[in-house]
């Protein structure tokens, strides 16, 4: 997991869960060219997501007052699975009312469903083509960054 990749005087904080780096890479940079001046933190599996976010392992230390304003989570990941990743978030006080946006190639109703069953905010299938996802990634911040208000970190 590597460090937040923006310090701004923001108080605000994405938390991108992705494994395949050239996903990772291109919805950082996107969310970077579109403005975004909120923190952005990634982790690469479900168990570093859980350390960020409780504040464990290789983020012991870190102030778990300080949530994210919205999680974008993909279904599949190493170790721990995306869907494994939102049930913890959501079983814990800390961490229950941080928003969590599934970002999946997954186009399985029932992954949907199991979703939106455990607790998702939202269900959005990554685009392959990059203007979409560029697009998709606009609507997600200035939806969650710019117009919802959440009481996740107050």
């Amino acid at each position: 997991m590597n460090a937040p990749r923006k310090n701004t005087m923001n108080d605000q904080l994405v938390l991108v869960v992705e494994d395949n780096p050239d996903h990772l890479e291109l919805t950082v940079l996107t969310l970077e060219e579109l403005g975004v001046t909120a923190e952005i933190a990634v982790a690469r599996d479900g168990a570093q997501a859980l350390d960020y976010l409780f504040g464990q392992g290789s983020h012991a230390g870190r102030d778990t007052r300080k949530q994210p304003s919205f999680v974008l989570l993909d279904m599949k990941l190493p170790k721990l699975s995306g869907l494994d990743v939102l049930r913890k978030v959501r079983s814990n006080p800390l961490t229950a009312l941080v928003p969590v946006v599934m970002l999946t190639s997954s186009s399985e109703h029932s992954d949907m469903v199991a979703c939106y069953q455990s607790g998702a905010n939202g269900f959005v299938r990554k685009p392959v083509d990059f203007g979409d996802l560029t697009e998709k990634l606009n609507r997600l911040q200035a939806y969650w960054l710019g117009v919802n208000e959440s009481i996740a970190s107050s």
